[in-house]
């Protein structure tokens, strides 16, 4: 092998041999500091490339290596031979140069890696010292609330609401929703201790609301528990506390239900509210014992006609069926198609009929009654009585879990035997309320 003195003219002449591909020159001054020399040829053996690059090459073991260093156009002699000596040195004790860069580019990325935790470690950080529970409940809603009906997504959004809006119908301005008041409470900040203090200001307006309130506030910190970025900052238990529990006192038994006796006075009021679809909506929702929503978003593509049936959203299951009695048949059937929701409503944004309580109010009041939209659930149930309905027919028709063994594992009602307890429940209903009311082919009339 040539060796001579590396100097900048003779790197720069030297040239790969004729008709050989790759040639070496030594270097003097650094032990294994070689230059080389290549040549690639192209498929056809007639344009090549030429190249030169600094290696170093010595034994480890016994055994031959060879490594690149680096081209002349960027490694200057001198460093070259500083790096063939570096080299040297780590073979002299025992190493290989390879194994070491590895290592040492393994340190590196585990050092970054360090850096990268410690920056992650003081986002969240910041995170924790930021953030409130006003900044993340409307990513919870926003990630919850496909699997919410309207209704609950609405709780959700009054629940927090800081207040002060014009209402839509009234002069009055909105109020702050009970969790206004800690909606700038930082998140690490929401220990049991605030919530108690919370809870006991809150019993004292209005303790109704605020049971609500604790129990989406309670499911709301549970999803934070299992949240990646807020897991670990809030506490999950922190609305669980049997003192704010107490504070708030337990829900009282609603007794709010017409008597056989106001039935009457009830069905004469409300039919005579001026708006045609809550005025049917309100007779539907009693005699048929749904709940407020599950009839509200009724579509006429889940009413059958021909089979006498209707097909309600249900909280317990995905949907139900229950039959369609003759009059609410015909109140059905004089519904204007405005929309694909039967009980249509041309100014609201829904297309839907959605706050019918109002217009409710109103009769009851003139008809010295005082009853809510879930009291004529409740109503449909106990009127049932009176016909001797079994129980579980009724709770079959009003979608209330099955009760007993029984009922839960081996009845099994079709369609017609409800459709035969529900018309007895509607007429014997109509005979109270004094609505005459004849079934007509192949239309229905409602005689006055």
């Amino acid at each position: 092998m040539a060796k001579v003195k590396f100097t900048a003219g003779r790197v720069t002449d030297f040239q790969c041999e004729q008709g050989k591909r790759q040639s070496f020159l030594w270097d003097t001054a650094a032990p294994g500091l070689g230059l080389r020399a290549t040549v690639t040829f192209d498929s056809k053996e007639k344009d090549r490339s030429r190249g030169k690059s600094y290696i170093f090459q010595a034994k480890l073991n016994g055994q031959a290596m060879r490594i690149t260093i680096g081209a002349p156009a960027t490694w200057t002699i001198d460093q070259a031979q500083a790096e063939a000596r570096r080299l040297k040195v780590i073979i002299d004790n025992g190493q290989d140069p390879r194994q070491v860069k590895a290592d040492g580019l393994e340190a590196k990325q585990a050092a970054r890696n360090a850096k990268q935790a410690e920056r992650n470690a003081m986002q969240t950080l910041q995170v924790r010292e930021s953030v409130t529970l006003g900044d993340l409940w409307p990513e919870y809603v926003a990630d919850r609330a496909p699997q919410w009906s309207d209704l609950h997504h609405k709780d959700h959004l009054r629940i927090i609401q800081a207040g002060g809006v014009q209402r839509t119908r009234s002069p009055k301005l909105t109020e702050p929703g009970p969790l206004a008041s800690l909606a700038g409470v930082r998140l690490v900040d929401l220990t049991m201790e605030r919530i108690e203090a919370w809870a006991k200001l809150e019993a004292k307006k209005r303790p109704t609301r605020a049971r609500l309130a604790l129990r989406l506030l309670k499911a709301c910190l549970f999803w934070c528990a299992a949240h990646p970025v807020y897991a670990g900052i809030s506490k999950a238990n922190a609305a669980q506390s049997k003192k704010a529990r107490e504070s708030l006192g337990k829900s009282k038994v609603k007794n709010d239900v017409l008597q056989r006796e106001q039935v009457a006075a009830w069905f004469a009021v409300v039919r005579q509210i001026a708006n045609p679809v809550i005025s049917a909506y309100l007779q539907c929702l009693l005699l048929t014992g749904a709940r407020r929503e599950e009839l509200a978003t009724l579509k006429w593509e889940d009413i059958d006609f021909q089979w006498n049936s209707l097909k309600l959203n249900d909280k317990v299951e995905d949907f139900r069926m229950v039959p369609m009695t003759p009059y609410v048949a015909h109140l059905l059937a004089a519904l204007p198609r405005r929309s694909e929701w039967a009980f249509s409503s041309p100014t609201a944004a829904s297309g839907r009929l959605t706050e019918p309580s109002i217009a409710h109010r109103k009769a009851c009041a003139v008809a010295g009654l005082d009853v809510s939209l879930h009291g004529l659930r409740r109503s449909f149930a106990s009127l049932c009585e009176w016909t001797e309905t079994p129980a579980g027919i009724a709770a079959q028709i009003q979608g209330h879990a099955p009760q007993g063994v029984r009922e839960q594992n081996y009845i099994r009602r079709p369609l017609d035997l409800l459709r035969m307890w529900h018309v007895k429940i509607e007429a014997w209903i109509l005979e109270q309320a004094g609505v005459s009311f004849m079934p007509m082919e192949p239309g229905l009339r409602a005689v006055k």
